[in-house]
C-alpha cells in the first residue's frame, strides 16, 4: 500500500544531482510531491528534502539505488509520524474581505496567520503549519475569493536525538 515518504538526501554541491536524481524518478515512474534543496548543520552540505507517495518496497529500494549510484552521504526514509514538517503559505486576498467578512478576524487568530502587507486592493497573508492545516486554510480562502496563493516545499527535520553528524 502506498504511503506518503519523506526522503531526507545529504550530499556535496554536485552539479549534475538533480539530473541524476530527476531521472532515476521518472525511470521509476514516481512522482515528486514536494521538493526542497538548503543548506544545512555542515559547512558545504545540503539537505534534499522530496516528498512522494509509494509502498515502502520502493521507497527502501530507492534509498539504497540513490546512496549507491548517485553517490550521496545518505539517504534516509520517513513516514510523517517520524518527522516534524512545516510548509509555508502567502495568500494574496482582496482587502475588502476585511470590512465585508466579520469571520476575517477569528479566521486570522485561530490559524496565526500574519500580514506581510497591505494595499488598498490586496493584502497579503502568510501562514506556516501541517499539510492539513495548509489545506483547511486554501480552501477557505478559495470559497471567500484569493486573488493568488503560492505554498512551499516541505522542510522536515527526523524525530531523532542524533541527526546526521552523528552518521559520518
Amino acid at each position: 500500500m502506498k504511503k506518503e515518504f519523506t526522503l531526507t538526501i545529504y550530499s556535496e554541491d554536485q552539479i549534475r544531482l538533480m539530473t541524476k536524481l530527476s531521472s532515476m524518478f521518472i525511470r521509476k515512474q514516481i512522482e515528486i510531491l514536494s521538493l526542497n534543496i538548503s543548506i544545512c548543520e555542515i559547512d558545504k552540505m545540503y539537505r534534499h528534502t522530496i516528498v512522494v507517495n509509494e509502498t515502502l518496497d520502493t521507497i527502501t529500494n530507492l534509498a539504497a539505488q540513490i546512496e549507491k549510484i548517485i553517490e550521496v552521504f545518505k539517504c534516509y526514509y520517513s513516514l510523517n509520524e517520524e518527522i516534524a514538517a512545516v510548509q509555508i503559505v502567502l495568500f494574496k486576498i482582496p482587502t475588502a474581505l476585511f470590512m465585508t467578512d466579520a469571520k476575517m478576524e477569528s479566521l486570522l487568530r485561530e490559524n496565526d496567520l500574519k500580514v506581510s502587507e497591505i494595499q488598498k486592493d490586496f493584502t497579503i497573508l502568510q501562514a506556516a503549519g501541517a499539510d492539513e492545516e495548509i489545506e483547511y486554510l486554501t480552501e477557505t480562502f478559495n470559497r471567500l475569493g484569493v486573488i493568488e496563493f503560492v505554498k512551499s516545499a516541505k522542510i522536515a527535520l527526523i524525530k531523532s536525538p542524533e541527526g546526521f553528524c552523528a552518521d559520518i
